[in-house]
């Protein structure tokens, strides 16, 4: 089956609906289609909690929003793109308080907002802890009055279609049927979210298996420092479920087995709230030297909101509290939650710049998907819902415009090699990609965590080479065609393979810490030799890698101190 459409977007989460909104503003003559393995409202961004930034009050300033973000970023953000971001942002957040956003007020009626971690000073506009799952049901109610809009749910994306180095559209399996789809288009937006599921460990619904990076990554577009994986201080255990920063924004303490709040040894001005890696590698080093409290699921660290009461939990933190609760066994009001660093957020993705656009015309990425490169080494806390509203906002538009000048050329693809691709998996295999899946979890949570020697990482490629030859013998032994779950999943272990190897190896070729990423065998940053992005490349022997220069404006590279 053929569809044709001016745009197309795969992934209908914050960035794929904000992309979809502002292309239909742009023309009411352009067909949009909106693709996606889920229904927009049970996308992954409904699970972001605690906020998301912007300049709204006298005292901040934009480059204020711009140095915290840079810093953050251990210097690795393209300043260009920051100083454009924090300038969009305001607008975002009046557009989506006028349609409708329920944002949490001051008394005095104004937007409130709460500090968060290394924001030096109180930016984060939140609604309650449910801040994605409003913004969701906002675009998506907002969304359902453009009639050009055309939703294309329980779709899964298994190919990009570009020929000349021209994108023609995606392939896509109608998951209730099986069938293959070919949706032409003029221009493809990607916003399929991050590659979380490559850790076992992860605050990432299970939906979020890095497909739109792996499908533009085989299909010749670089990834971008996909080495820098985010490990969010505070993942309930043992379900590893967001515990929001906005607990410790609330003035929530982290405590170790002795009652201290340990964070005074390690960022001694701001406490509980330093940036996400400077704090999750001062919990896991708690741990590590035997200051962690004991559970059957191994060491943790206590966050303590009991000071904070009742009422304002109730206000300010119902979710946290009811998720405690059900998933847990512990009242938040009562006694301290247990938590420890989880795997949170993908610095990588699909190389772009800083409109969204990847080196492949008419092809853009936005959201976790892309990486225009605000985040760096490390992502600050309620910068990235605002990334997918100003850059799902930014794809939507250039795309729209690019889908305005061009005329339809339609592909000479017909489907053939991508048919005996997918459906070669209906086989007989001696693999279980389950058991592959595990594995890999394994091998990530164990090497590529937190803290990375050469030995680890070594560990972890010699083993994700192995598990690639024996994917090469995993079938799918259900032959049914609605929605032929062992199917999908197959694919995005095929996929996720790919990933977890431009992780493994950019982080060995990587000798320096910075950000997320921390290597104990080589503990400092160094930027003489890698102030610099890195690009992977698919070739079928594995990823070939290159380095790009970080884009200065005004701040060159500082100790960071907390």
């Amino acid at each position: 089956m053929r569809i044709r459409n001016d745009i197309v977007i795969v992934g209908a989460g914050l960035a794929g609906m904000r992309a979809a909104i502002a292309a239909a503003e742009v023309s009411k003559q352009l067909s949009i289609a909106i693709v996606s393995k889920t229904y927009p409202i049970r996308c992954h961004s409904v699970c972001a909690e605690g906020g998301t930034a912007a300049v709204m009050r006298e005292g901040d300033s934009f480059d204020l929003h711009a140095w915290d973000t840079v810093k953050g970023a251990d210097f690795l953000a393209d300043q260009d793109a920051v100083e454009f971001f924090v300038k969009e942002m305001p607008r975002e957040i009046l557009l989506l308080d006028n349609w409708g956003c329920p944002w949490s007020r001051t008394e005095d009626g104004k937007i409130a907002q709460r500090p968060f971690g290394g924001h030096s000073f109180n930016r984060t506009v939140f609604a309650a802890d449910r801040t994605g799952f409003h913004e969701v049901h906002t675009l998506y109610e907002r969304m359902l009055s453009y009639p050009n809009i055309t939703r294309f749910d329980e779709y899964f994306m298994t190919n990009l279609v570009i020929e000349n180095n021209e994108v023609k559209g995606i392939t896509a399996i109608e998951l209730k049927s099986s069938e293959l789809v070919l949706f032409e288009a003029k221009a493809v937006i990607i916003a399929t979210g991050g590659a979380g599921r490559l850790f076992g460990f992860t605050t990432y619904s299970h939906t979020v298996t890095g497909d739109g990076l792996a499908v533009a990554y085989r299909a010749g577009v670089p990834l971008k420092d996909m080495e820098f994986f985010q490990f969010h201080p505070t993942g309930l255990i043992p379900s590893g479920i967001l515990m929001t920063e906005a607990c410790r924004g609330e003035g929530g303490y982290l405590l170790n087995s002795k009652g201290e709040r340990f964070m005074e040894r390690y960022a001694p001005e701001r406490m509980e709230l330093a940036p996400r890696d400077v704090v999750a590698r001062s919990m896991w080093t708690e741990i590590l030297e035997g200051r962690g409290l004991k559970s059957p699921y191994g060491d943790y660290i206590a966050l303590d909101l009991t000071h904070l009461g009742e009422e304002k939990i109730n206000e300010r933190l119902p979710l946290i509290r009811d998720a405690a609760i059900k998933f847990a066994g512990v009242d938040p009001v009562e006694e301290p939650i247990p938590v420890k660093p989880v795997a949170h957020y993908t610095m990588g993705g699909i190389h772009t710049n800083m409109y969204c656009e990847t080196p492949v015309r008419g092809l853009y990425a936005a959201g976790e998907a892309g990486c225009v490169s605000i985040h760096g080494a490390n992502r600050l806390g309620s910068n990235s819902t605002a990334e997918c509203l100003v850059f799902g906002r930014v794809a939507g538009e250039r795309a729209a415009e690019y889908a305005l000048s061009k005329s339809y050329y339609p592909s000479v693809d017909s489907l053939e090699e991508e048919e005996k691709r997918i459906y070669s998996l209906f086989r007989e295999g001696d693999e279980s990609v389950y058991q592959i899946k595990t594995e890999l979890n394994k091998t990530m949570d164990e090497n590529l965590w937190i803290f990375r020697d050469e030995q680890g990482i070594m560990n972890a490629i010699k083993k994700i080479k192995e598990l690639k030859e024996r994917y090469k013998n995993v079938g799918v032994s259900d032959r049914g065609k609605s929605f032929n779950t062992d199917l999908t999943y197959a694919i995005e272990v095929g996929y996720m393979l790919d990933l977890a190897e431009v992780v493994a190896i950019g982080a060995l070729n990587r000798k320096e810490s910075r950000g997320a990423h921390f290597r104990t065998d080589y503990p400092k940053r160094d930027d003489e030799n890698w102030l610099k992005h890195t690009l992977a490349y698919y070739t079928p022997e594995g990823p070939k890698f290159e380095y790009i220069p970080v884009t200065i404006t005004k701040w060159e590279p500082v100790e960071r101190k907390y």
